[in-house]
């Protein structure tokens, strides 16, 4: 068994263990949580019986556990005490008596197989580390502490933002979120584009860029902006707010400065 097949069985066997651990919670949102930590297992256990210690390989997989961890810790804090996403919530609803099965390869199959592609800059390192740490390395490392500072300090000004009881119903406006109504998802694309660019040099290495082109296509045009904007559409406040601010590369506002 080689690594991306030993991948493959590891997120078979952990998206099935959440799935059944959603089935008993009633929760099908619990998987936002589970996805950072299956990158920290699938390529943290691929890296222990694969891997060879090369710099390389090291880089890839700190990356990507730093990565993975605070963002399940994030979305953890940020689900306590609101039950089941309202996404989830309404697929539960739409799918009536086909819930379980479209649950179990629609949400957590599907997200395994995203999983899985989207780690392939990681994977292809511990299969093939390739040469020395060069520029290529240097610039993909820098790509990633942008995008990963962007993302988590944006998450950080929406938890503070709803952990007050006078924003409640208010759409968070201060900030990176002044500059982009989802400095979060930018930050994340950034990031995942430095680890294409770790990741390019090593054998077959332009097959890593499947990852932030797949999450580059999933936060623009499925189930990141336009899903969670849906829920907006009828906020005059959103309306407003999405008229003068750029809805993912950051920019200055169009009109109606605001000050933090």
């Amino acid at each position: 068994m080689n690594v991306f097949f030993f991948s493959m069985l590891v997120l078979l066997i952990y998206m099935t263990a959440i799935f059944a651990l959603a089935l008993w919670l009633k929760d099908n949102s619990i998987v936002d949580v589970a996805y950072g930590v299956a990158f920290v297992l699938t390529c943290g256990s691929a890296f222990l019986l694969y891997g060879n210690g090369h710099p390389r390989q090291w880089l890839v997989v700190s990356l990507i556990t730093v990565w993975g961890l605070r963002l399940a810790c994030h979305i953890f804090l940020r689900k306590q005490g609101e039950g089941e996403d309202f996404r989830y919530r309404q697929w539960r609803e739409e799918w009536g008596n086909t819930f379980i099965w479209r649950s179990f390869l629609q949400i957590f199959m599907l997200q395994g197989a995203v999983i899985f592609l989207v780690a392939m800059p990681a994977l292809l390192v511990i299969n093939s580390p390739g040469a020395r740490l060069g520029l290529f390395d240097l610039a993909g490392v820098l790509i990633w502490l942008f995008g990963f500072g962007f993302e988590a300090i944006g998450d950080g000004q929406l938890l503070r933002f709803k952990g007050k009881a006078e924003n409640r119903g208010k759409i968070i406006q201060s900030g990176l979120w002044r500059y982009t109504r989802h400095p979060n998802y930018f930050g994340e694309a950034v990031l995942w584009w430095g680890l294409f660019l770790i990741a390019f040099k090593v054998p077959y290495g332009t097959v890593a860029l499947l990852s932030p082109l797949i999450i580059d296509f999933l936060l623009l045009k499925v189930s990141g902006i336009p899903l969670l904007e849906a829920k907006y559409q009828e906020n005059p406040e959103f309306a407003a707010y999405k008229e003068r601010t750029n809805a993912f590369f950051p920019w200055f506002p169009k009109s109606g400065d605001l000050h933090d």
